[in-house]
């Protein structure tokens, strides 16, 4: 199967989905706004928590709309 990596530095600020190889092998997705893009990717998800991936382990990544308000 063939992912796309559509990220780059022109796209901190906005919201993206990151798909990540974790250590066990398996792939993760991550969800947020896109908070750096160099050696280390970092997102704040919905929750504020930042995650830090190393960027030889993102498979892919784009940018998605915003998320829907809430009711």
């Amino acid at each position: 199967m063939s992912y796309a990596r559509t990220l780059s530095a022109a796209d901190v600020g906005a919201r993206v989905v990151v798909r990540r190889r974790l250590s066990d092998g398996k792939l993760g997705d991550l969800l947020g706004e896109l908070l750096a893009w160099g050696a280390t990717v970092v997102v704040r998800d919905r929750h504020g928590v930042e995650h830090a991936v190393d960027r030889a382990d993102v498979v892919a990544g784009k940018t998605v709309p915003p998320a829907p308000a809430r009711r």
